[in-house]
């Protein structure tokens, strides 16, 4: 699913016209990305928490050349699913 087609299913499920999903969508994506870069994390019960997780440094291969690397250390986002979405999936 795509961005267009999830705004065609939010509009559908919850009556608002396509331009109003698609501005609550584009909402719910500035208001998760605003907190991860403070640092929050955002919990959705049912569905899952958005955090920002710290990835340490370290050592990898240059493809090309075999060569090794040092990776740095970085902060990534990353999602936990809940247990209601867990359970819809299986």
């Amino acid at each position: 699913m795509n961005k267009s087609e999830l705004i065609d299913a939010i509009a559908e499920s919850s009556g608002l016209t396509k331009a109003d999903a698609g501005r609550a969508l584009d909402g719910l994506v500035s208001a998760v990305t605003g907190a991860l870069s403070k640092g929050d994390s955002v919990t959705l019960v049912g569905f899952g928490t958005f955090a920002v997780k710290e990835r340490a440094e370290r050592i990898g291969r240059n493809p090309q050349t075999g060569r090794e690397i040092t990776i740095k250390a970085a902060k990534v986002p990353s999602f936990k699913a809940g247990s209601t979405l867990k359970s819809s999936v299986q």
